[in-house]
């Protein structure tokens, strides 16, 4: 099942915000600064690829000073308004049935991508 529905998701959608996220992630990736914010557009989009069968955890000991302080940045930058997208897309698929399931991977993005730092894909 995780694997048609990757499928699904890739075939309508899913690989154009995954190649965004991995172009975003070059982006700040050509700065010095911008690194740490550029490895969390990668993760984000490798969990875009294929979200169904993963699962996003926070990771116990990175949660620390620098990870908040980062985690603000994010927010501030562009974090919320890739989180509002992703509740958006997931409201607008929880109305149908059949879009259930893809509402729920919308949620698990939205939680990545409010605050990535300390949190891992499993």
């Amino acid at each position: 099942m995780n694997l048609i529905g990757n499928i699904i998701w890739l075939v309508f959608g899913g690989f154009i915000v995954a190649i965004e996220y991995f172009i975003a992630g070059f982006v700040l990736c050509c700065t010095i600064i911008g690194i740490p914010f550029g490895l969390q557009c990668f993760k984000i989009g490798i969990l875009t690829l294929m979200p169904f069968g993963r699962d996003v955890r926070e990771v116990p000991g990175q949660t620390g000073c620098l990870s908040m302080i980062f985690n603000i940045i994010w927010i501030f930058i562009g974090g919320i308004w890739i989180a509002l997208t992703h509740l958006i897309f997931g409201i607008l698929l929880a109305i149908t049935i059949i879009g259930l399931p893809f509402a729920k991977q919308h949620f698990k993005l939205m939680s990545l991508s409010f605050t990535p730092f300390g949190k891992d894909i499993y």
